[in-house]
């Protein structure tokens, strides 16, 4: 969905998850404090969620974990394949299932102890919208000096090294893929770490990276 063209347009949005309380929680919470999206389906089962006739949506929230036989990787492919971008939301917050995640397409990874704020704010930057002036703030106080969700204006190599790094790469094969030496590719993600904490969002760890990455759009 261009939202530049279409600026009043409400994102389409489906959520997939088989413990249908939640699936209840998120679905109330969402129609009630996020007036730009549409929250058009929402599905127990993945064979529930592709079969209805709002398929594809602009954004489907997806769980990791599924009782149903049918891999994340299959799973955010097909959504992807439909047209749609996917954010996995899900209580297994390992290495390799984001890993697993980030690899088969999704736009971001992120945990069900996030606030619902958090996770529709991330939403609104993986499609490209303004953050919400009627969206609930975090509480929490940030550094000294730190606007909260500020991006930080990376170089062009910054960013590649970020995008690279963030999906999956090591620092040798960043810079190998950016035809630069090995101590190079590291100082630009030394910067990038360095631009984010002044920012006041940590990514001093690999996960901490690859969720800036995905919050700010370097995983389209």
């Amino acid at each position: 969905m261009d939202t530049r063209a279409f600026p009043h347009a409400r994102v389409r949005l489906a959520i997939l998850d088989d413990h249908e309380l939640l699936l209840d929680s998120l679905s109330s919470w969402i129609s009630a404090n996020a007036p730009d999206f549409d929250l058009v389906l929402t599905a127990p089962t993945w064979f529930e969620l592709v079969q209805s006739e709002q398929f594809p949506t602009d954004l489907v929230l997806l769980d990791f974990q599924l009782q149903e036989p049918v891999s994340i990787e299959a799973r955010v492919r097909t959504c992807r394949a439909a047209g749609a971008k996917v954010i996995v939301l899900t209580s297994l917050d390992t290495d390799e299932s984001r890993q697993r995640a980030f690899d088969a397409g999704a736009s971001a990874f992120l945990t069900k102890t996030m606030p619902l704020g958090e996770v529709m704010e991330t939403a609104r930057r993986v499609m490209g919208l303004e953050s919400s002036p009627e969206q609930p703030r975090d509480w929490r106080p940030l550094p000294s000096g730190a606007t909260r969700h500020a991006r930080p204006k990376l170089s062009q190599s910054e960013g590649e090294a970020l995008a690279l790094y963030a999906s999956g790469l090591s620092t040798n094969e960043v810079a190998t893929r950016m035809n630069v030496q090995y101590e190079t590719a590291k100082t630009y993600l030394r910067r990038v770490r360095d631009k984010y904490a002044r920012a006041g969002r940590p990514a001093s760890t690999k996960s901490e990276l690859i969720r800036r990455a995905a919050e700010d759009g370097y995983l389209q």
